[in-house]
């Protein structure tokens, strides 16, 4: 009798111990979601400190959404996430700006360039702004 749950026991603590290997490897390998609102600085060549907000909304690795700064507002025309990498692309006025970041937790860091101007982005998930309410 030992024998059989020997030979049954063995394979079945093997299969669960797999079973569970490859559930704890999908949570681990899973991208954090995007999607959100996000408040930071970015420099630019000169070293001066712009403040920026990026508005983005992610489906099936796809990024889209809005850049507001104190250099004007850019709409985002093409953006990817890809792991812990986002790539965006942004009207810069009439030229294509690029972003590129690195997502570590609720934070993205990385560069950006747009013509002859770029440099560091600083960015942390902050809440939603809501929008202006219409006085009664």
């Amino acid at each position: 009798m030992k024998t059989f749950q020997s030979r049954v026991g063995l394979p079945v603590l093997i299969m669960a111990l797999a079973l569970y290997g490859l559930a704890f490897g999908q949570a681990k390998g899973a991208k954090a979601e995007l999607t959100g609102h996000y408040e930071g600085t970015a420099k630019n060549r000169a070293e001066d400190v712009i403040t920026v907000n990026f508005d983005l909304a992610e489906k099936e690795g796809a990024v889209t959404g809005m850049i507001r700064s104190s250099h004007g507002d850019f709409t985002i025309t093409s953006g990817s996430h890809k792991g812990d990498d986002v790539t965006l692309e942004f009207d810069a006025n009439g030229a294509t700006g690029t972003i590129t970041l690195k997502m570590a937790e609720d934070k993205l860091s990385g560069t950006w360039n747009a013509g002859d101007d770029g440099g560091a982005v600083e960015l942390k998930r902050a809440a939603a702004q809501e929008a202006p309410k219409a006085k009664s």
